[in-house]
């Protein structure tokens, strides 16, 4: 009797949940949503989750707080969220480590296909290729030709396993057929720092970071990493024009909830972030930072995230990377 009561007991709870929905969606928001940023505060995700937050509690009428919640490779904010209330007060800022994570960490305590809903993307920003001056080659084909007659004895830098700027490098490596040796740091400063010195001799950066750098002749950019050309460095051509057709690895942000937040509460969000990222201001400030607005319907951001999961996971596993 007990198995049969402990379903009636769930099919009671589901069907006052089913039926409280349409109540909760239309009194919404009724007071402040928190934005759960499961990275350090100041870098680009906290920065760019600010100003939507700000943006986004002056579009609905109710602040939006942020609530920083770093560690474990993003794991431990987002399973925060994960295991909160699905009612629309409780959202999550996450970019595409939570994709790569999906394969990297198998035994994490959350799925994003089975735990979340996706609201809306935010924006993407490229990455540029650079080069020591040492190096002899000048874009891609040249760096492509150099590592196939000297298998292994290129190598790039990053900040560390798993990151998008490793993930960056595998992908390449893996589209142009090339074998170049991965040199991890702790962060993308050491990494940097050693790329400019010469001791390492290419990386896979942040092209507003990287800028500074190749203006001054102190790197060579070999090419920028997203589908068009960077307005930032709008002379270096794409990976994809170079010869690596297909090729695309940028660093980008979106928005999402716990599964089983009412549709009509994603919708008010996908529609009130999309309306943030489309308004030209927004649009050239985020191009002056190398970002572009981003605009999804939620079915769209899903499907745009499942892809991304089986883009790295292809690439996790030929490498067989594994986490640090």
């Amino acid at each position: 009797m007990v198995p049969v009561l402990q379903r009636f007991v769930a099919a009671v709870f589901a069907t006052s949940v089913l039926a409280a929905a349409p109540a909760l969606a239309q009194n919404w928001p009724a007071r402040p949503i928190k934005l759960v940023v499961p990275y350090a505060t100041g870098g680009p995700a906290d920065v760019y989750g600010r100003f939507i937050a700000q943006r986004l509690g002056d579009q609905l009428g109710q602040p939006i707080v942020v609530d920083n919640r770093p560690g474990a490779g993003a794991v431990i904010g987002t399973d925060a969220v994960a295991k909160s209330a699905p009612d629309g007060y409780t959202l999550l800022l996450m970019s595409n480590t939570h994709t790569v994570n999906e394969t990297l960490l198998p035994n994490k305590p959350y799925n994003l296909t089975r735990d979340f809903v996706g609201v809306a993307p935010i924006n993407y920003s490229d990455l540029v290729l650079a080069a020591h001056p040492s190096v002899p080659a000048s874009n891609v084909q040249q760096l492509v030709k150099l590592a196939k007659e000297q298998p292994g004895k290129l190598n790039y830098a990053s900040s560390g396993n798993g990151t998008p700027y490793h993930m960056a490098g595998e992908l390449f490596k893996s589209m142009s057929g090339t074998s170049i040796v991965h040199v991890p740091y702790k962060g993308s400063s050491g990494a940097r720092t050693d790329l400019l010195g010469g001791q390492v001799q290419l990386m896979f950066d942040a092209v507003t970071t990287m800028t500074e750098q190749i203006k001054a002749g102190k790197v060579k950019a070999i090419a920028t990493t997203g589908k068009k050309r960077s307005a930032v460095l709008p002379d270096v051509p794409t990976v994809d024009e170079s010869g690596v057709a297909g090729y695309e690895a940028t660093i980008w942000l979106g928005v999402l909830a716990p599964k089983g937040t009412p549709a009509a509460i994603v919708n008010r969000l996908n529609e009130a972030i999309g309306k943030i990222a489309s308004q030209p201001d927004v649009q050239a400030s985020w191009g002056q930072q190398g970002a572009t607005a981003m605009v999804m319907s939620p079915a769209a951001f899903d499907k745009y995230m499942q892809d991304d999961i089986a883009k790295w996971a292809k690439v996790i596993q030929s490498a067989n990377i594994k986490a640090d």
